[in-house]
């Protein structure tokens, strides 16, 4: 009994130092890249934290960052780590955007695709518990091509939906075999809807604060091929995005 117990033991200690020298090299990783350091109160301790924004390069003429973490230490030397995705250019901005008067973390990077989509994480750290904030969605945007060189953008079930001539792009849906040549419509065809591709904070007013602003682009048959952009503004008020307003604009 006394020789299982002790090689119980020994296969525990085994484990806990492997977990140890296993944890101790990914934070002495030598590729993780220090790219910028940020001083801000995100816990609402009165006290400045230090915010280290770190990544791994993709390769060492590249630009573009395949593991993203943000490390923060408190004056007590506590420390949360938040991981993101790969992207290019990541940032930090610290602003209150849940209205507990004090700072989250929203995290930006660019993809690098075609469709110029961005990637954005929002984090809240209070009473020393990290935790992330969903970003708000379209749920019912949606666009199908109808007769005679048009198509129809829903933007919200509350709203007409927007009607888009593409007379000028006829000779391009002729020959993806969209339409005939009279405008007459050959197979029912959806728009692309792109998610949300961009978000920015937006003062709502002195006394409400911040919301964000969304920018999701509405294409016709590739993503070159864009109709428009969909703009939004949204609050968040008890655990949840309200959408305060949204509005088509049509590409020139």
């Amino acid at each position: 009994m006394k020789k299982l117990l002790l090689l119980t033991l020994l296969l525990f200690l085994l484990i806990s130092l492997g977990e140890y020298v296993l944890l101790a090299e990914e934070n002495n990783n030598p590729d993780l890249q220090l790219i910028k350091t940020y001083e801000e109160d995100v816990t609402g301790d009165g006290l400045k934290e230090i915010i280290e924004l770190k990544g791994v390069l993709f390769s060492p003429d590249s630009t573009y960052y395949r593991d993203i973490v943000a490390i923060i230490t408190s004056s007590e030397n506590q420390v949360w780590e938040i991981p993101y995705m790969g992207g290019y250019e990541p940032t930090l901005t610290f602003i209150d955007l849940n209205h507990d008067k004090v700072n989250d973390i929203f995290f930006q990077s660019a993809t690098g695709g075609s469709g110029g989509l961005y990637q954005y994480h929002l984090h809240t750290l209070i009473q020393n518990k990290l935790s992330e904030i969903p970003l708000p969605e379209q749920p019912f945007v949606k666009g199908k091509f109808l007769e005679n060189f048009k198509v129809e953008v829903t933007i919200s079930p509350d709203m007409e939906p927007a009607i888009v001539d593409v007379s000028n792009r006829a000779d391009d849906y002729i020959r993806l075999g969209i339409y005939r040549k009279d405008g007459k419509l050959l197979k029912e065809t959806s728009a692309m809807v792109d998610p949300i591709a961009f978000f920015e904070p937006k003062l709502i007013s002195k006394s409400k604060g911040y919301g964000l602003k969304s920018y999701q682009q509405v294409s016709g048959a590739y993503h070159a091929d864009q109709l428009g952009t969909i703009e939004s503004l949204w609050y968040f008020d008890r655990d949840k995005w309200i959408l305060l307003k949204t509005q088509w604009m049509p590409s020139e």
